[in-house]
Parts: structure tokens; C-alpha cells; sequence
């Protein structure tokens, strides 16, 4: 079986190879890789595949899936565990199978929020840079310290528990809210809803899918409600965060740090050398004037176990497809 894997960097090659020889020994699918993003451009490319391996910036909407059906491409599989970008509706109506990685070493993400957020407090990306040039003036370094904070866990799933447990075992409180509250989540935080959360956490860090419930759930008004000097980090999907109102919030100093490794609008960016371009993004660039916001390029799942865990799955994900077995992370519209 040969399968078309788009947004293809070499990590990915070197994981989904090695998952596949201890698989299968290397005879069981045929991996054919595209640096290319996956749209209604690219679709073309899965000519003779039966599957396609895709990630979190590819475009599966309704005209790429019946492109992708009609070159007999039967399977989608998704090298992440949101699957925002596919057009489950269509997808099923067409019969795609559809089939993600619905959890991979969380505590992956959960220790890069909290190294976003030790970097941006302790200002240790200055201080280095200061270092290097003989400067070890501590002026404009001060940081606060995050034992005795109030940290808030938006989405108390798989990635939001070990956020927590993190921050808990740094002597923080710790609150959570979420419509489907994880039972765990009760023997290290306190769950409240979303407006007290908001108020009372010295930090807000956010770990919930993009849903149309969710799209912006940070806007101009929970910005207002937030904790004054409040730190706001985003290691989920780009959606939840209005860039607009964030900037507002930062030129007018009630959210006094942002740190995000996902953007709103991060497809045209992330996952490029984009080092001798212009960035034509106005909103992006004008985030990155501010001394108070540290922005990574979705680097939060970037672990030699994480990568592991993720070509484990897809070709777990995979082989039920193959087999025609029922396939617990398929996903299915509504």
C-alpha cells in the first residue's frame, strides 16, 4: 500500500521509516513524501495512493477530499491529534476514512508551557543574549517567583493534567475549568467556571480543541476579566486566541505576558525558513514588537518520544484501515 505524506519534514521521514520497519519490517506500506502542504494544489500528488498522512496545516476541506476520492486516495490519516482542518461531514459521505492520534506524550506540550513560561518570566532569552556580549547588567531581567501563584488550566484533558501536575508540584494552585470536567483533575486543582478562573490565576494556560465553541474563547471581553499583569499561554491551537484583542490588551498593559506556540493564522508561517522573506502578516509582526511576548513555532509536541508515539499510532491507525478493522481514533462527523 503506498501512501502520500504531505507537510513532510525529516523528522518525519526518520520516524514513520523507523515505526514502519519495527511494524512491519519495512514491507507493509510505502511511504511517498511531499514537503508540500496538502490543498487543492498538491491534491494531485496522491495519484495512485490509498492514503494520505497528513498534519495540523494541511487542508482537507470538501473540495480537497472529493480531489483526493477521485484519484482513489480511501484514508486519511492525521499525524496529530486535532483534526479542525477536515471536513468530517464530507469525509464521511464520501466513505474516507479518517483516523488521528488522539493523545502522544502529553507531558511533551505540558513541559513546554511551562518553559514558555519560565522563560518569559525569568526573561532567560534576554539574559542569554545580554551574556554573550559582556553584558551582565540584571536591569529589566526581574522576574517573579511562581511558587504561591494561581495558575489556571483551560481544558483539564490528557496535555491540561500534566500541565497541572507540573505546576502543582512547583507549590502553585492550581484551578481548571471544562464542560467535561476530567475526574483527576480533582487530586490537584480546583475546578470553577471560566470567569472566576480568569480573575483569580496569575497565569492562564490554555489546552483545549479548537471547536466553533472554542474559536476565540479569548477575546476582548475574557481579556478584561483576566488578572491585571496576568500571563496568557497557548501551547493548543492558534483559533482560541483573538491576535487582535491580545494586542489590544498588551498596548494598553492588562495582559502583562503572552507566550504561544500555536497562531491563529500559523499555516502561511510555521513549518518554514521564512529568514529572508518579508512576513506579510501585519498582526504577527506587530506582536513581536512587544519585550513581553515569546512566540515559538508549534515546537510544543517536538520530542524524540512524542515522534515516536505519533508514527507508532499512525501506523497502528493505519493498519486497521489496511485490515478493514474497526479502528478505535477513527474520527466520524457530528
Amino acid at each position: 500500500m503506498q501512501i502520500a505524506v504531505f507537510s513532510a519534514r525529516p523528522y518525519d521521514r526518520r520516524f514513520l521509516e523507523e515505526a514502519n520497519l519495527r511494524e512491519g519490517a519495512g514491507q507493509r506500506f510505502q511511504f511517498v513524501y511531499f514537503d508540500a502542504a496538502l490543498d487543492m494544489h498538491t491534491a494531485a500528488l496522491a495519484q495512485d495512493c490509498a492514503a494520505v498522512c497528513v498534519f495540523v496545516n494541511d487542508r482537507l476541506d470538501a473540495p480537497v477530499l472529493q480531489a483526493l476520492h477521485a484519484l482513489g486516495v480511501r484514508a486519511v490519516l492525521l499525524r496529530c491529534a486535532g483534526f479542525n482542518n477536515v471536513d468530517l461531514a464530507t469525509a464521511n459521505a464520501i466513505g474516507l476514512f479518517v483516523a488521528r492520534v488522539p493523545a502522544y506524550s502529553p507531558e511533551a506540550v505540558a513541559e513546554h508551557a511551562l518553559a514558555l513560561v519560565m522563560t518569559l518570566n525569568r526573561q532567560t532569552h534576554r539574559a542569554y543574549n545580554r551574556v554573550r556580549e559582556g553584558n551582565f547588567m540584571l536591569d529589566g531581567l526581574l522576574g517573579r517567583t511562581l511558587h504561591g501563584k494561581t495558575v489556571g488550566i483551560v481544558g483539564t484533558g490528557k496535555i491540561g493534567l500534566a500541565t497541572a501536575r507540573i505546576f502543582r508540584g512547583m507549590g502553585c494552585t492550581v484551578l481548571g475549568h471544562d464542560p467535561f470536567p476530567s475526574p483527576a483533575f480533582a487530586e490537584i486543582g480546583t475546578m470553577v467556571d471560566l470567569d472566576e478562573l480568569l480573575s483569580r490565576s496569575d497565569i492562564v494556560s490554555l489546552h483545549c480543541p479548537l471547536t466553533p465553541e472554542t474559536q476565540h474563547l479569548i477575546d476582548d471581553a475574557s481579556l478584561a476579566r483576566m488578572k491585571p499583569g496576568a500571563m496568557l499561554v497557548n501551547t493548543s491551537r492558534g483559533g482560541l486566541v483573538d491576535t487582535h484583542a491580545v494586542i489590544r490588551a498588551l498596548k494598553s498593559r492588562r495582559l502583562g505576558h503572552l507566550a504561544i506556540d500555536v497562531y491563529e493564522q500559523e499555516s502561511a508561517l510555521f513549518f518554514q525558513d521564512l529568514s529572508g522573506e518579508i512576513i506579510d502578516d501585519e498582526a504577527f509582526q506587530r506582536l513581536m514588537t512587544f519585550p513581553n511576548v515569546l512566540v515559538t513555532g508549534h515546537q510544543g509536541f517536538f520530542t524524540v518520544e512524542a515522534l515516536q508515539e505519533i508514527s507508532a499510532i499512525t501506523l497502528g491507525n493505519l493498519a486497521d484501515f489496511a485490515a478493514g478493522r474497526e479502528c478505535g481514533n477513527r474520527v466520524m462527523a457530528g
